[in-house]
């Protein structure tokens, strides 16, 4: 039989020893969990941009490898009012967490620069980022030449879930050392 005598005192160091250890275990549940679901978009992205090379640390951030000497700015005005399509590109617009609802009838400056690593020899896919006043405030990804637009977020994940399929496939295919040599 076990004797354990607790004091005013023992109580309430074993009171905080308690907390502490409940509050240390929520935290690393919680960044197990976080971890597990980073992708690029929780990669620090660039807040202000005045440069070209804030345009690569821009799209660095989201996994995107660009080509510098082929960017090239023009000036585009947002609509004042929207139809569908544009109301649908809004929304690829805002799988970077930004938005062009509060830019309506301004005009921004456009960014675009190639994707070397999305781009073959028949389709090239380039990297747009829209900025007013040096800040971004839209981001997509436009293939020509079909004209076709996706998200950051959607295109990360498709191309590192293409990653990993390949790699899971390169690693069921048998090494030529298991084939029976004649």
């Amino acid at each position: 039989m076990f004797l354990f005598t607790v004091t005013k005192p023992g109580l309430r160091q074993a009171g905080a020893l308690a907390l502490c250890a409940v509050c240390l275990a929520g935290t690393v549940t919680a960044a197990v969990r976080l971890a597990g679901k980073s992708v690029a978009a929780s990669a620090t992205v660039q807040t202000t941009i005045e440069n070209t090379q804030d345009i690569g640390t821009y799209f660095t951030g989201y996994g995107f490898e660009v080509d510098l000497s082929t960017a090239a700015v023009d000036k585009v005005k947002i609509p004042k009012k929207w139809d569908d399509s544009f109301t649908a590109f809004n929304q690829v617009v805002g799988e970077s967490g930004l938005t062009l609802a509060d830019y309506k009838g301004k005009t921004v400056e456009k960014w675009t620069v190639l994707c070397p690593a999305r781009s073959d020899g028949s389709t090239d896919t380039y990297c747009v980022l829209l900025v007013y006043k040096a800040k971004p405030v839209g981001a997509y990804l436009l293939e020509k030449p079909s004209g076709e637009v996706s998200g950051l977020i959607t295109a990360a994940q498709t191309a590192a879930e293409a990653e990993q399929q390949a790699a899971e496939t390169s690693a069921a295919l048998p090494d030529e050392a298991d084939y029976p040599s004649e």
